[in-house]
């Protein structure tokens, strides 16, 4: 199973995982012993254009 999901802020993220549906997915984790890999990335707009040159488009 891949579930990929993205937020655009820590206070969507914490609403998500109070919801119902996170309940239902942890109970689905747990009933077929699946496992978790999380990455978090963050926007840096701070020198958008810094590495123009070694990205083509």
């Amino acid at each position: 199973v891949l579930l990929i999901d993205s937020w655009k802020d820590q206070k969507s993220i914490d609403f998500h995982h109070a919801s119902p549906m996170m309940l239902e997915i942890t109970k689905l984790r747990d009933k077929y012993d699946l496992h978790m890999r999380v990455e978090r990335y963050v926007s840096d707009d701070t020198n958008e254009n810094v590495y123009h040159e070694f990205i083509r488009k």
